[in-house]
This record gives C-alpha cells, sequence and structure tokens, in this order.
C-alpha cells in the first residue's frame, strides 16, 4: 500500500517511500534516518557507510542522514564516492533541488517520474502511483521486454513516464530539469599480478568482513541451496557470530530437481541450526497470486515462489534478516554460459579468413547429422557477434516474435531495442576480457534487474529483509581486480573462489555443478491438475489482451508443454505471471 506523500519544499518535490512509511516517520525505523535543518532534507534509506574517517565519525555520533548532509554541503554529489553500503538516498535543498541516487550493486530501488513540473520518487512504483495525477499507463514496449527477459530491464519500468535509477547512478533536479548520471562504474583491471596466496588472503578478509557486516543487527539467518555461495555465507556466518548459523533450504519431491542433499552436506560440515521445507505444487498454487502482488512490475521468474516459501520458513523460526549469497556467479565467473561462450571463443577468435575460406565451405555442406551436424551447429553458433551468441537461446529469439505477439501489439513496439540494450551493456563494460565483459552483463541485467528482486521481494513477503554479504563493496572491489583467468580458467568455472574455499567448504559441494532454487514446474504442469488449469484460465483471459497471438497460446498449453514441459514451461510461466499481474494490479490493457 503507498504511504502518505510528503511535500519537501512546498511545491517541486514529492516523495512516497512504502518501506518505512512517510520519510517523517521514519527516523524511527531501523534502517532508515532522516535529517532536516533549515529547509534542507535528507533521508536513507538502507546500511550507509562513510569511507571518510570524518564522516563515518560524524555517522556514529549523529547518524548516516546527518553527516550526508555534511558531506554534501562540502563535496556536493562527489560525496557519493565516499559512501559505500546497500541504501538509497534523498537530498533536498529547500530550494526545489534535489539529488537521488541508489547504492552501486542497485540492491535498494529508486523509481521517479515528473508530474506537471513536479518530481515524484519513492522506493516502488506502486508508491508514486499515489501522487495526484500521476497516471500509470502501461508501456507496450515493456510489456514485450519482459517477455524477452522475463523481467523489465531498468532504467525503463511497466509504465510510460516513470523510470528506475540504474545501480551507481544518481539524480539532478534542478530548475525543472531532470539529469541522471554513473556516480560509480565497474572498471576491471586486467592486468594484476599477485601471488595466489596473497589474493587469497585478502579475498577471505574481504568476504568475512561483508558478512560481519550483514549480521551485525537482528535475527540473522541465511538461504542455504548447497551451492558454494550460499554454503560459504552460512559457513562464514558461524565464524563471525560463534554460533551455529540458522539455516533454510527448499527441495522439492521431483528428480532432477532437489538439492537437499547438498544443503545437507553443507549443514553438517558447519554445524548449522538447520530448517528445511518441501514445496508442493498446491504451494505453487497458492502463491502466483501473492508474488505477482507483491511486485510492482510484471516479474517471470519461477524460483521467486521456493525463495519466498523459504523466506517463510525463515521468518517462522523468528529470524528477521535473511543473507543470500547472490552476486557470487556475476562477481567471480559461476554460470555455466561463461563456459559454453569461452568453447564458442576457441572458433571466433580464429583468423576470419581461416574460419570463412577453409573452415565453413567445408564444415557447413549437408548433412546436418551426427556428429557432423553437431559440428555445423556449433560453427553457426560460435559464428555469431557477441552479446547475441550470449542469448541465442532466448525464447523470443527462437521462437520468433512473429510466431508469439499478436500483429497489432507487435506494430506498436521496436523488437530491436532488447538486443540493443544486450548490446550497449557488453560494449559499455569497462573490460577487454570476454569473462568480464560477460560478467559485466549478467551483473547489470541478471543480478541487478532479476535476482535482487526476487530475492527481496520474497523476503518482503514474507516479513523480513534480505541482504547480501557478497556485494558488500570491498568484496566488489576485490572481484574487479582479480584476473580474468582466475574467474574462468579454460572451462572450471570460479576457479579462485572454490580455490580459496578449499579445505573450508565440503569438497562435495566445491565440485558439484550449479542448480540452486530451480522450480520443477514443466513436471507439475503435466502433472499437477490445479496448477494446470490455473495457468491454463490465465493464458485464456491473456489472450483478450491483444497481446499475445491466441494461436500461439493454444500451442503452447495444448502441444507444446506436453512435448517438452521444462523448455516451454518456462514461456508458460512468463505468460502467466504477466496476466496475474495485471490482475493484481487492476491494469487494463
Amino acid at each position: 500500500m503507498a504511504a502518505p506523500l510528503n511535500r519537501f519544499d512546498g511545491s517541486t518535490v514529492y516523495s512516497a517511500f512504502t518501506s518505512f512509511g512517510s520519510v517523517a516517520a521514519a527516523a524511527g525505523g531501523s534502517d532508515a534516518d532522516v535529517f532536516e535543518d533549515e529547509g534542507q532534507l535528507i533521508a536513507v534509506w538502507g546500511r550507509m557507510r562513510f569511507n571518510d574517517t570524518d564522516l563515518a565519525a560524524l555517522a556514529q555520533r549523529h547518524g548516516a542522514a546527518h553527516a550526508l548532509a555534511q558531506g554534501y554541503a562540502r563535496k556536493g554529489t562527489d560525496v557519493l564516492t565516499d559512501i559505500s553500503g546497500a541504501c538509497a538516498l534523498a537530498i533536498l535543498d529547500g530550494r526545489g533541488e534535489a539529488v537521488l541516487a541508489i547504492d552501486r550493486m542497485g540492491t535498494r530501488p529508486l523509481c521517479y517520474c515528473v508530474v506537471a513540473g513536479t518530481l515524484v520518487f519513492g522506493s516502488t512504483l506502486d508508491a508514486i502511483s499515489a501522487f495526484p495525477g500521476s497516471a500509470a499507463e502501461v508501456d507496450r514496449q515493456a510489456i514485450y521486454d519482459y517477455v524477452y527477459f522475463h523481467m523489465v530491464p531498468g532504467p525503463q519500468t511497466i509504465h510510460t513516464g516513470r523510470h528506475r535509477l540504474l545501480p551507481g547512478s544518481l539524480l539532478i533536479w534542478r530548475d525543472g530539469e531532470l539529469e541522471t548520471r554513473p556516480y560509480w562504474e565497474m572498471r576491471y583491471a586486467e592486468d594484476e599480478k599477485r601471488p595466489m596466496p596473497e589474493l587469497k588472503k585478502d579475498f577471505l578478509a574481504v568476504l568475512r568482513e561483508g558478512v560481519r557486516e550483514a549480521a551485525r543487527d537482528g535475527a540473522v539467518g541465511a538461504f542455504l541451496s548447497g551451492g558454494t555461495d550460499s554454503s560459504t555465507i552460512a559457513g562464514i556466518l558461524g565464524e563471525v557470530t560463534a554460533k551455529p548459523a540458522r539455516t533454510y533450504s527448499i527441495g522439492f519431491e521431483a528428480q532432477g530437481y532437489d538439492e537437499m542433499g547438498y544443503a545437507r552436506i553443507a549443514a553438517r560440515h558447519f554445524g548449522t541450526r538447520h530448517h528445511e521445507y518441501y514445496v508442493t505444487p498446491a504451494d505453487v498454487v497458492s502463491a502466483i497470486p501473492r508474488i505477482a502482488a507483491v511486485h510492482d512490475q510484471p516479474f517471470g521468474n519461477s524460483s521467486a515462489v521456493p525463495t519466498y516459501f523459504c523466506a517463510k520458513l525463515a521468518r517462522g523460526d523468528g529470524v528477521d534478516v535473511l543473507l543470500g549469497g547472490d552476486g557470487g556467479d556475476e562477481l567471480f565467473g559461476g554460470n555455466e554460459r561463461y563456459a559454453t561462450q569461452y568453447l564458442y571463443s576457441l572458433y571466433s577468435d580464429l583468423p576470419r579468413a581461416l574460419r570463412k575460406g577453409l573452415i565453413e565451405p567445408v564444415a557447413l555442406l549437408p548433412p546436418e547429422i551426427g556428429i557432423a551436424g553437431k559440428v555445423q551447429r556449433y560453427i553457426r553458433n560460435a559464428s555469431l557477434p557477441m552479446p547475441a551468441r550470449y542469448d541465442h537461446y532466448n525464447l523470443v529469439e527462437r521462437l520468433g516474435a512473429g510466431n508469439i505477439f499478436a500483429p497489432e501489439f507487435l506494430a506498436t513496439i521496436d523488437v530491436q531495442q532488447p538486443r540493443m540494450r544486450l548490446d550497449h551493456a557488453y560494449r559499455g563494460a569497462r573490460a577487454h576480457s570476454l569473462i568480464n565483459r560477460m560478467l559485466a552483463l549478467d551483473l547489470r541485467f541478471t543480478l541487478a534487474d532479476n535476482d535482487l528482486p526476487k530475492v527481496a521481494r520474497a523476503c518482503e513477503l514474507a516479513g523480513l529483509e534480505a541482504r547480501f554479504p557478497m556485494l558488500d563493496d570491498a568484496v566488489v572491489s576485490f572481484s574487479a581486480v582479480l584476473p580474468p583467468q582466475l574467474k574462468l580458467r579454460g572451462t572450471r568455472l570460479r576457479y579462485f573462489f572454490k580455490e580459496s574455499l578449499r579445505g573450508f567448504l565440503p569438497d562435495e559441494i566445491i565440485a558439484k555443478t550449479k542448480h540452486g532454487f530451480g522450480l520443477p514446474l514443466g513436471p507439475w504442469l503435466q502433472t499437477y491438475r490445479p496448477l494446470r488449469q490455473l495457468a491454463s484460465d490465465s493464458l485464456a483471459d491473456l489472450k483478450k489482451r491483444g497481446i499475445v497471438r491466441p494461436e500461439f497460446i493454444d500451442e503452447l498449453t495444448s502441444k507444446h508443454v506436453e512435448s517438452h514441459a521444462s523448455y516451454y514451461g518456462t514461456m508458460v510461466w512468463v505468460l502467466m505471471m504477466l496476466e496475474h499481474w495485471f490482475r493484481q494490479h487492476r491494469v487494463v490493457v
């Protein structure tokens, strides 16, 4: 529900911070602080820290907002480079000027729009909808981009004219004009040469400090999927608190999806107070409307469901802060597609004359069967330019936008925009190596726009707070100077990360392949009638909105899911959650 709006300067700036109510009431919140002096108002949401020793001392005595006010008076927006931690902030000078900013990784969101010459901002899109005259018109391009990415990538939002600040960026509002720009960017130093023991020592130090900082207040627990990230966080949590960590895991009664065995290995190894819950298909049916409602724009990552039930399990155990391992893959090279792209690069990096003049004229001759067919598919995929090659499994690309979307809808959008967004982010990365460019791309899309909102909103729905020790600024800075070959060594993922934690983590977890809280949606769509019926009813209603071709929906539910449930089940989920978001937010398209 939207909070009361707060008039800061009498006419031109309004705020609607839902996460802690009105800014005026926020001073009593555990992670919010407000400072007001002679018409100036400074609001901080989150856990702000200062690298400047004077400002740090001032924050210790009088609070982060007071220290930020003093820093801004001395340095202007340059004060943002002295700030670390997961936070969002607003600086309002009392004369109609405003500065908004969010943390480097984008863990604390800020949305904004301009209505009749007034800057309106808040922690959610739903919050700023409370402003009189703030029309929430759906952006049709954003609908297309949602189906493409399974979320709406920033800075755009589902609503026309409303935007989100990108990670590490600021907004300046002055004389009715709005400007946004980065105040921090990930810059990869790719030629650092330091001994492995020294790197390991520094890494473990910043990682432990990140967990210690995240666990410094509240009743703290940790997600435990049994992967390297969550197991590391759980193990270090026990160390820094000098007591058994409280850990929470989700399982599934579905072959190939249940990772509970690895979670139990980690729990036994670190002696945690471990709790488990097995998600059922009935749980999924009950959670779908709630998941759709808690997100202020369409969100199609199905692992939001098990994340929510894991957070709910922890909340029932008295936990009010859950630590997640999110970010480790995007900082240290843990996604399987990094290894795949390395294999493709072995071919794409060959001289063009050799590829086009000698190899391809022979290798691409028919027939495309057996080993020859595999070689031909490899060459075709490897020949795609990055980042198009990186995303070539995308469902919209593979199925064809014209086969999915209604012609009238498709005529109103730019089908090239998602690819342009990916290309812009990839080529704008401050890196030269393939692995670091991929990491930069995933920090932007996979982490900031997908994984962090998923965990944060699931925890919000369960009634607790999510924190991410892997995204502590010192850990992020360390990852930026780690040599590329230590992140991905050939096809060996997270080489440095795993070697540094060898002896700390169980060997079974270091050796396991990545999985996480993946939902067995495809199998359950085939076997659990209420879920299949909910999906069918939802997609039947979506047919009427003129977005997706009715024929595609019919084929999707009757033929495609039957033939390849795991693959096409993802598209069912994405479209079903779009319809439920429309319903929960009473949106007419």
